[in-house]
C-alpha cells in the first residue's frame, strides 16, 4: 500500500529537506512542478516548487529489486505451466506485466541548473554521450544546495572538459628527431610542416634547432614547389623522395640535423591500397620516427572517426587539428578526442607561417567554448600546475 504526498516550498533544497525530515528514506519522489506560493487574493505571490511522491510500506525493497522479483515470477510461471495451454500462460504473463506497470518507473527530474548546463553543452556541439557523462558526474558530485549555484557547475564542467583533453609530450629520442605528418588530402599538411619547421628552426632565437624538410608528395600539382618556396624563404633545406630507398637515403644524409620533418602524400582514408603503399615508404624513417595525424577541424564527425580508424596502421602518436579558424564550435572535436583517447600536439588556425600554430592545445579549445561565464584563464592556470607536477 503506497501513501502519496505533496510538499511545496520556495526552493528545491527547502522542499527536499522537508520531505527528508517528515518521511525519511521511505519517501520516493515522482515529479515536481513550478507553482506560485503565498500572497493575498492572487497578489504578491512568489515562485516556488511543488514535489509529489509516495511512501512505501516496505522501504527495504527498492523499485528495481521489485521489478526483478516480478520478472522472476514471469519466468517461474512459464516453466510451471507446461501442462496448461499456451493461451492460459500468456494470460497469466499479461496480468503480471500489468501489475508491474501499475507504477511505471519515472526518470528522476532534472534540476534546473542541470537543464541549463545540458543546453549550454549542446549549444557547443558536444556529443550526447559526452553531455550525459557530464550531467551524471554533476549529479554524483554536487549536493542539491550546490546545484542551486550555477557558477559552480560552470567552473566544474570547464575544468572537467580541460581534463578530458590530452596534450602530447615530445619523447626523448636521440638526434635526429624525425617528425612525420600524415593525413587526408586537403587538410593543410604542407603548410603545417612549414609552420613547424619555422618555429623550431627560425623563430626560436638561441634555442633554434638545425632543421630540414623532406617531401614525398611529388604527385600533387604544385606541392613540391610550395614546400620549396617555404624552404627558400626560411633558409631551411628541402629534399624530395619518391620511394622507400630514396627516403631512407635522405634521412641518412641528414643525420647531423636536430629535427627532420617529413611531408607525406594526402590520401583518402578509403584508398586502402594507397595507404598501405605510403605506410611502407614511411617505414624508411625508422623505429624512432614520430608519426602525427593531421585532421581538419571542419571534418564531419563520422568522417573523423573513419580517418582515425584508417590511419591506425601508421601508429600515429598524436592528432594535429588544422583550420580551427574555419569552424565555430569545437565540442564535437573535444568529444571525439576524449572518446577515442587521442592526444593533441598542435592546433593551426590560419595560413600564416609561422604564427598561426599553437602548442597550447588545451587553452586554445577551452577559449573556443561559448556561453561560459567562468574565469577560463584561472582554470587553465590550475590545470597547467596540475599537469606540470605530473610531468616533472
Amino acid at each position: 500500500m503506497e501513501q502519496h504526498f505533496t510538499e511545496s516550498g520556495y526552493t528545491h533544497a527547502e522542499v527536499i529537506s522537508n520531505i527528508r525530515v517528515k518521511y525519511g528514506d521511505k519517501a520516493k519522489i515522482l515529479f515536481y512542478k513550478s507553482v506560485r506560493l503565498g500572497g493575498f487574493m492572487g497578489l504578491f505571490s512568489k515562485d516556488g516548487v511543488e514535489y509529489t511522491g509516495y511512501i512505501t510500506d516496505n522501504p527495504g525493497i527498492k523499485r528495481k529489486e521489485a521489478d526483478e522479483k516480478n520478472k522472476k515470477e514471469i519466468l517461474n510461471l512459464a516453466q510451471s505451466q507446461k501442462g496448461s495451454t499456451l493461451d492460459e500462460v500468456l494470460k497469466e504473463v499479461k496480468e503480471l506485466k500489468e501489475k508491474m506497470n501499475i507504477h511505471p518507473r519515472e526518470e528522476a527530474p532534472l534540476h534546473p541548473s542541470l537543464s541549463q548546463m545540458k543546453s549550454l553543452l549542446k549549444d557547443n556541439d558536444f556529443s550526447d554521450t559526452y553531455i550525459d557523462d557530464m550531467i551524471t558526474r554533476l549529479r554524483r558530485e554536487f549536493s542539491l544546495e550546490d546545484l542551486d549555484q550555477y557558477s559552480l557547475l560552470e567552473e566544474a564542467v570547464m575544468t572537467w572538459v580541460g581534463e578530458s583533453l590530452r596534450e602530447h609530450q615530445d619523447p626523448l629520442v636521440p638526434s635526429p628527431r624525425v617528425f612525420v605528418l600524415v593525413g587526408p588530402t586537403g587538410v593543410g599538411k604542407t603548410t603545417t610542416i612549414a609552420k613547424l619547421a619555422a618555429i623550431n628552426g627560425v623563430t626560436s632565437g638561441d634555442a633554434s634547432l638545425s632543421v630540414c624538410m623532406i617531401t614525398i608528395d611529388n604527385y600533387r600539382i604544385g606541392a613540391r614547389t610550395q614546400i620549396e618556396t617555404y624552404g627558400d624563404i626560411m633558409g631551411i633545406p628541402v629534399f624530395t623522395a619518391e620511394s622507400y630507398e630514396d627516403l631512407k637515403e635522405k634521412i641518412e644524409i641528414n643525420r647531423d640535423q636536430d629535427l627532420i620533418f617529413v611531408d607525406t602524400i594526402g590520401k583518402s582514408p578509403r584508398d586502402f591500397m594507397k595507404l598501405a603503399e605510403m605506410r611502407s615508404i614511411v617505414e624508411a624513417c625508422g623505429d624512432n620516427a614520430e608519426i602525427h595525424l593531421a585532421i581538419s577541424s571542419t571534418t564531419k564527425d563520422k568522417d573523423i572517426h573513419e580517418i582515425l580508424d584508417q590511419f591506425e596502421p601508421f601508429h600515429y602518436k598524436s592528432v594535429i587539428l588544422t583550420k580551427l579558424d574555419e569552424t565555430t564550435q569545437v565540442g564535437n572535436l573535444i568529444s571525439i578526442l576524449s572518446q577515442r583517447k587521442k592526444a593533441l600536439s598542435y592546433i593551426t588556425d590560419g595560413q600564416g607561417v609561422p604564427q598561426d600554430i599553437s602548442r597550447n592545445t588545451r587553452a586554445k579549445l577551452l577559449n573556443y567554448l561559448t556561453g561560459f561565464s567562468c574565469d577560463t584563464e584561472q582554470i587553465l592556470s590550475k590545470l597547467d600546475k596540475k599537469y606540470n607536477r605530473m610531468w616533472s
